[in-house]
């Protein structure tokens, strides 16, 4: 039964048919043909969306969400682009920093492209930069959000591997920051090669007054990681905070959100929320087979017959990850081969929540690569170019996000340095 398992879900994939369903239907076909009474599907459904830690998810894209209708996106540009626009490239840095600030709010790399893209694409565009440069530097930046906290995929492999959320956070720190200046680095190289435009230095009185409108987006995750590091709230708190504070400031500050428009809002959120919920719970089924039919302990037993070489190991998981990144959306790709891979790390001594982020990490960069690459795809139609052209374009970052993730594999201490800080 677990070929037919198998089998379902891949040609149901291959059809079209949305992932969550997907599971839901493979899951179906495995429990009518074995013995498994149907029962058992409604009860792991439901167990699946029994935490409180999913909380989070509505919470921050919520505050996401309000922070992009209220004008936030332009904000943050400006303040970066009067920072380092004088640089030659300078708005590609410019673009970097402001997904790196915008990743404290959103939480999501999708968000953060279109937020972002949006606006940076189009200025890129005007001020000299290539088109497909454009579209790949701020597709490759957007994968900072699920790395630099808050996270959604970090929730979810939180939930789903029972991992503290809090440590997850505090883990994607570092790697967050390693990967952004590495994209500043590559942009500067291609930068100066290509001859791409700066402007003249901004006054002091100018950076004042850009940050001064800015001030209110860039206090968020300050606020936030501040309030999670020091215990004052969890974070499940942080992200009813997080609303609440995004309410306050695009209504009152930036006048942006007027009360009338929080309804549609909130409509919005929920609609993109329940499709999350939705693939939680049937991926909650589908593992609970995986697990009923030892799978998770077949494919570790497998791997490690072939090799027990910790760095060999490692890497194959790297493949995995990033194969799997290739062809499928990180969310669905995180519950599915966090039950299966688990195992294997830990069997060869790796630390759970590095593990973790190093598969978070695998994923983000499957959001730029082909042939599905939504990111990219995204960024693309909103610069109107076409895929395959920011496909070839983002190359040399896809080549920085890889020599990143191979720091964070091998190197331990980058991701849990400082949750040991806070143990």
């Amino acid at each position: 039964m677990v070929a037919v398992l198998f089998i379902v879900f891949v040609v149901a994939l291959a059809i079209g048919v949305p992932v969550a369903f997907s599971l839901g239907l493979a899951s179906v076909a495995y429990m009518l043909g074995s013995h498994i009474q149907m029962i058992n599907f409604a009860q792991y459904f439901f167990k699946g969306l029994d935490s409180f830690t999913l909380l989070c998810i509505p919470g921050f894209t919520f505050a996401g969400n309000l922070m992009n209708q209220g004008g936030i996106s332009e904000k943050l540009l400006d303040f970066a682009d009067a920072l380092v626009g004088h640089i030659t490239g300078g708005l590609a840095y410019a673009n970097v920093l402001a997904s790196m600030v915008f990743a404290g709010i959103s939480g999501t790399a999708l968000s953060d492209t279109v937020a972002l893209g949006g606006v940076e694409i189009p200025m890129m565009v005007n001020q000299g930069y290539d088109v497909p440069f454009s579209v790949a530097i701020t597709a490759a930046s957007s994968c900072l959000g699920p790395i630099i906290p808050p996270s959604v995929p970090m929730i979810m492999a939180a939930t789903m591997t029972g991992l503290s959320v809090s440590k997850m956070f505090m883990a994607g720190i570092v790697p967050g920051l390693l990967l952004g200046l590495g994209m500043c680095g590559t942009c500067y190289v291609l930068s100066v090669k290509r001859h791409y435009p700066k402007h003249e230095r901004s006054s002091w009185k100018k950076r004042l007054e850009v940050t001064k409108d800015a001030i209110w987006a860039l206090l968020m995750p300050v606020i936030l990681l501040g309030g999670i590091l020091s215990g004052i709230f969890t974070p499940t708190e942080a992200s009813v905070v997080t609303c609440v504070y995004s309410l306050i400031v695009g209504v009152f500050v930036y006048k942006e959100i007027k009360l009338s428009d929080v309804p549609r809002i909130v409509y919005t959120n929920m609609r993109s929320c329940s499709s999350i919920i939705i693939l939680i719970g049937l991926a909650n089924v589908f593992a609970f087979i995986l697990t009923n039919e030892r799978i998770p302990q077949k494919v570790a037993t497998a791997i490690l017959s072939m090799t027990t070489n910790r760095i060999l190991v490692i890497l194959l998981i790297n493949l995995v990850l990033i194969f799997v990144g290739m062809f499928m959306e990180s969310l669905a790709a995180i519950l599915i081969t966090f039950p299966v891979l688990l195992p294997v790390a830990t069997a060869v001594g790796m630390n759970p929540v590095h593990f973790a982020l190093m598969a978070i990490l695998n994923l983000m960069i499957g959001l730029t690569t082909p042939p599905v690459g939504m990111c990219i795809c995204t960024g693309a139609q909103i610069g109107g170019v076409s895929s395959w052209k920011a496909f070839k374009a983002n190359m040399p970052f896809l080549i920085t996000s890889l020599i990143v993730l191979m720091l964070v594999s091998f190197c331990e201490p980058i991701t849990l340095w400082i949750p040991s800080l806070f143990a």
